[in-house]
């Protein structure tokens, strides 16, 4: 498996050689093996939890995963706000709450200072269901990740926080890229 467009294709000009050719067409399939690797391994490990979830406690993961952003903010959410958090639209938030709300683990206020939307809170019933939840999901990622040692965990745990910021940096500059060749920026400009 080859890149598409290596560093030659860049530059056509550029003589790289046998041996640095090679290492960067190595490079680039690790780097491909490297990404299938993640994303089945992050698959298998949300097909587990879902599974899970719909057998032990007959809920699914966005329902889960909208308690713990609750859980987290007990002064409750906007709508909104969970929305963005969970990059889900408008509608799965509502129809989500929807379902919780009936089943009395969530409840709908007025939002205070905007009379158009509306804040999500756990009910105490609400919290005590999430926490049950929440011990047990935490013993199915000790179990689904107990095929390494500590050390290696600590070590991924590095590993992932250098791709996190190299990630955060390609976002920036991307950002930054995009702000400097919008139409609106050229506008200012003039």
């Amino acid at each position: 498996m080859t890149s598409a467009l290596g560093p030659a294709e860049l530059d056509p000009g550029l003589d790289l050689g046998p041996d640095l050719e090679s290492r960067v067409i190595d490079d680039h399939h690790q780097a491909l093996k490297l990404w299938l690797r993640l994303l089945a391994c992050t698959n298998r490990v949300e097909g587990v939890i879902r599974k899970r979830l719909s057998q032990d406690f007959a809920t699914t993961l966005p329902r889960f995963d909208l308690l713990a952003q609750l859980e987290r903010h007990p002064e409750g959410l906007a709508m909104r706000e969970l929305s963005q958090r969970l990059m889900v639209t408008g509608g799965n938030i509502t129809g989500i709450t929807d379902q919780l709300e009936s089943e009395g683990l969530v409840v709908r206020e007025a939002h205070p200072s905007d009379r158009r939307s509306f804040t999500v809170k756990l009910t105490p019933q609400g919290r005590r269901q999430f926490k049950r939840m929440a011990a047990t999901h935490e013993q199915w990622v000790v179990e689904l990740l107990g095929g390494w040692s500590a050390e290696q965990k600590t070590e991924l745990y590095g590993l992932m926080a250098v791709l996190k910021n190299h990630l955060g940096a390609l976002d920036a500059a991307s950002a930054a890229t995009t702000a400097a060749t919008s139409p609106v920026s050229k506008e200012k400009k003039k």
